[in-house]
């Protein structure tokens, strides 16, 4: 058979091309196919994951291997053979860095997902995981263009680095910011969820956690967005930071002195019985405080399931006390003050006006000659 026309580099090149995709269709339909057609049949879903994030880059790396082999038949300049060649590593390099944070990301959730109490990896610190994830693979791109292209590595680092300092010297709030949010991950004051209290009365739910700042749904249904900085400062009370949710609250009350105590006590527990918003484990307590001046104050305490309802639970707690005491005719003390006015009155009966100023005082007597 006469093979002469494989010289011509036209034919030499088109069958390349078509070998290249050949190859590229075969490892793509065949190899990758049979792969997820096999982890179809798993229970897990991070097989079907890890082949699908890696079909697009193993098919591309295939053509760019046969493009660069089709380089030889193609009369191009040292300099356009060498753009070529970087221009090929660096489609490669973003498709496989796009498959690695994909699978990266899959792992460490799967990972937080079925960690021990005592792991390392947790629902609060897979934020912190990912993002070092994230630095270290576009990190790791970023240097392997570097090289394709030919660029002198050590010159841009030095200059990043007096870039990296004027930048954080001009961006000082928000490195604070991003330190903070890094520190609130890895420390973990509070998480997702959990129903927080500020030192300013900022009160509601954590939504996000975000690097720059913490956004927080108040019971008014605003959301308040707190810099980071000031989290890892503040002194933060969070109400849903024990092992249960329950959280305690109480309300004082005060009864005129000379009331039935064991009345008064019987009266304040039934007036939780059948409150919707307050457990019955705990049971309620009564706590019978101060014998004032104004009568005897006690003090009910109550558990609640669900920080959010404090306000409304004490709000019922209340009406019901009150109501409780009125009915059954227990006085409720209020502030008195007892003015004499036996002498105003006594002046104006005899028709003089009383002297309100301090007597003088005498003064003192002079001294004896000496003998």
């Amino acid at each position: 058979m006469d093979l002469a026309f494989l010289d011509d580099r036209r034919v030499a090149l088109t069958l390349c091309v078509l070998v290249t995709l050949g190859v590229a269709f075969v490892v793509e339909r065949t190899l990758l196919g049979g792969l997820a057609r096999l982890a179809a049949r798993t229970q897990t879903t991070l097989d079907d994951l890890v082949i699908a994030a890696l079909r697009r880059p193993i098919f591309y790396s295939v053509v760019a291997f046969g493009a660069a082999r089709a380089r030889a038949f193609v009369d191009l300049s040292e300099r356009s053979q060498a753009i070529t060649s970087a221009l090929l590593e660096t489609l490669v390099l973003l498709l496989w860095g796009r498959a690695l944070l994909k699978i990266c990301g899959a792992l460490l959730r799967l990972a937080s997902d079925r960690a021990r109490p005592d792991s390392l990896f947790q629902g609060r610190t897979l934020p912190f995981f990912e993002i070092l994830a994230k630095l270290s693979i576009v990190g790791g791109a970023v240097y392997l263009a570097m090289l394709a292209w030919k660029i002198d590595v050590a010159g841009w680092v030095t200059s990043l680095g007096i870039l990296g300092l004027a930048l954080g010297l001009a961006a000082e709030d928000s490195l604070a910011n991003l330190f903070g949010g890094i520190a609130i991950v890895a420390d973990a004051p509070f998480k997702l969820g959990d129903f927080v209290q500020f030192q300013d009365g900022l009160r509601g739910r954590v939504t996000h956690i975000g690097i720059r700042s913490t956004r927080i749904l108040t019971r008014d249904d605003t959301e308040v967005i707190v810099p980071n900085a000031l989290l890892i400062a503040a002194k933060i009370l969070n109400e849903t930071g024990g092992p249960s949710t329950k959280q305690r609250v109480r309300t004082t009350v005060a009864v005129a002195l000379g009331s039935d105590l064991v009345r008064v006590r019987e009266l304040l527990l039934g007036a939780t019985v059948g409150h919707p918003d307050i457990a019955d484990t705990p049971a309620p307590e009564v706590l019978f405080d101060a014998l004032g001046g104004g009568g005897i104050e006690c003090r009910v305490l109550v558990w609640v399931p669900d920080p959010t309802r404090r306000d409304p639970a004490i709000s019922e707690l209340n009406f019901r006390i009150y109501k409780a005491l009125t009915r059954a005719g227990i006085e409720i003390p209020y502030g008195k003050h007892d003015l004499d006015i036996r002498e105003v009155v006594a002046a104006m009966l005899d028709g003089s006006t009383p002297d309100a100023s301090p007597p003088a005082e005498p003064e003192p007597e002079a001294p004896a000659p000496a003998a």
